[in-house]
């Protein structure tokens, strides 16, 4: 038959759509014309098919091939369909039955020797495809990502001809089946906090904004431990649920940067303070994830926060509040999660030394002004808990660790977030207006207390708000139903850096 109709899976953001690969082959000067809006990378693929074809022992039809991948409208990248294509050819010139393909979704980049190659984004196509009632034939270097899934069964194949023999019946390929072992967070090895010597008021710092997902500065001199701090928090997150993972993980699949191994683990991101808005946010001709979605479930650290470019910080403002980015360009739109905890570290001065005892900084008022006036009113507003983390002394330094290890801590979390979860469905910084209203309505004694802080500190409506729902995640950390004057008296206490 000149017809031969292969399915597969193209990318549009988070979303994989199913393509037809539809191949006809008609008489004519031999020629090979791919269309249905694809880019280079799959342009190309009819070279990489050919060498493939020939040199797995293959006759390449010396034919008119016309290789449609249908819908048209939907733009097609990447070396994904090297496989598909290649079937079609084949079921097309009678090389391999074309009624083996149906039950059949295909994906893989072919080498010129017919070896299958890793692509990106195997995880989003196989979640997919679940309900289609197909199996997936991936490379096997992509096949145990794909395979967490557990939505449709993932043969993994090496070579082409490893294909086409299960295709013919010679000889079946491998189901690839993932190891309980895999999915068990408890594997999962996190920096330890008890490494971290004093900083007491830090540390508990970390765990408020583990147990409600709070976003946290922590600002003070060089070296005392604010990147030590932070590369903590994963650890002490709540394990994420089987929904939630594969999220993160369908993410990093789409970039390219999931590994099997780390799967269920919390995602740690720290990009360096040059990053442009496109690689933190995300963007792109063709959109792709930035930090902020990589980070997704996770962590986004940002130090050297003034550093950043202000625009770049700008855009961290709505996926803070909303947990999505939606991307938007001439023709294509793409909207990805960002439902990351922001870390961000600063100095508390261009020399990073003001306050200190020693008097070694030379700062002026307006340098230092200058410098904290990089982080506009409306960002610092949403970054829930701010942190002075002072230099230690030098008894402090040299003594043993004493802190609590990340276990104990991460066990007051996992309780205190199920206590949200089961009070409103969703953690305490994920409230809106409404929800607030209703979940955290503080004792009288309290409200005077906020009332006064409002007054003295300026707050912002938004900035009181979350002050509130600081003080309902320390309520919670206590067991505690009700919000009392010590829980907002706390909270006050970690939003004081910014007014000083």
């Amino acid at each position: 038959m000149p017809l031969a109709i292969v399915h597969s899976r193209g990318l549009d953001g988070l979303a994989a759509l199913e393509v037809a690969v539809e191949v006809h082959l008609a008489a004519g000067l031999p020629n090979v014309t791919v269309v249905g809006l694809p880019d280079t990378e799959v342009r190309e693929a009819r070279d990489r098919v050919r060498a493939a074809l020939q040199n797995a022992g293959f006759e390449f039809p010396r034919k008119r091939i016309t290789v449609n991948l249908a819908p048209a409208d939907l733009p097609k990248e990447s070396g994904r369909f090297d496989l598909p294509i290649a079937l079609g050819i084949l079921a097309a010139s009678g090389q391999i039955p074309a009624t083996a393909l149906a039950g059949h979704e295909f994906a893989g980049e072919l080498s010129l020797s017919g070896e299958l190659r890793p692509i990106r984004g195997a995880l989003t196509m196989v979640l997919a495809a679940g309900g289609m009632g197909r199996c997936f034939v991936l490379p096997a270097g992509s096949a145990r990502e794909a395979a967490l899934a557990s939505q449709v069964p993932v043969l993994a194949a090496n070579t082409l001809l490893e294909v086409c023999a299960h295709l013919t019946g010679q000889a079946a390929l491998t189901e690839c089946l993932v190891d309980d072992t895999v999915r068990d967070d408890q594997c999962i090895d996190y920096p330890e906090l008890a490494d971290v010597r004093g900083q007491a008021q830090a540390k508990r710092g970390l765990e408020i904004a583990a147990a409600g997902e709070h976003s946290l500065l922590l600002a003070g001199p060089p070296g005392t431990g604010k990147s030590m701090l932070a590369s903590r928090l994963p650890g002490l997150l709540p394990p994420m649920t089987l929904a939630a993972a594969l999220e993160s993980a369908a993410v990093l699949s789409l970039a390219g940067q999931f590994r099997p191994e780390l799967f269920r683990r919390h995602p740690y991101r720290a990009p360096h303070h040059t990053a442009s808005t496109a690689a933190l946010v995300g963007g792109g001709s063709v959109p792709h994830p930035g930090e902020i979605s990589l980070a997704h479930q996770g962590v986004l650290f940002l130090d050297e926060l003034p550093e950043f470019d202000r625009r770049v910080l700008e855009a961290l403002r709505e996926p803070l509040d909303s947990g999505r980015i939606h991307i938007s360009r001439a023709a294509r739109q793409a909207e990805f999660p960002a439902q990351f905890q922001l870390v961000a570290a600063m100095n508390p001065c261009p020399c990073g030394y003001h306050g200190d005892p020693r008097g070694r900084c030379r700062c002026t008022p307006d340098q230092i002004l200058r410098y904290r006036s990089k982080l506009s009113g409306p960002l610092l507003d949403r970054i829930d808990l701010q942190i002075e983390v002072p230099a230690l002394p030098p008894e402090v330094l040299q003594q043993a660790p004493d802190g609590e290890s990340s276990a104990g801590v991460r066990a007051r979390v996992t309780k205190a977030r199920e206590r949200q979860l089961l009070r409103q469905g969703k953690a305490n910084a994920r409230l809106h207006a409404r929800e607030i209203d209703r979940f955290c309505q503080p004792a009288a004694a309290a409200a005077v207390l906020l009332k006064q802080a409002i007054s003295r500190f300026d707050l912002s409506a938004r900035a009181f708000h979350r002050l509130l729902k600081v003080a309902r995640t320390i309520a919670d950390i206590k067991e505690s139903d009700t919000i009392e004057a010590q829980h907002v008296a706390e909270a006050v206490q970690f939003r004081r850096f910014a007014k000083d």
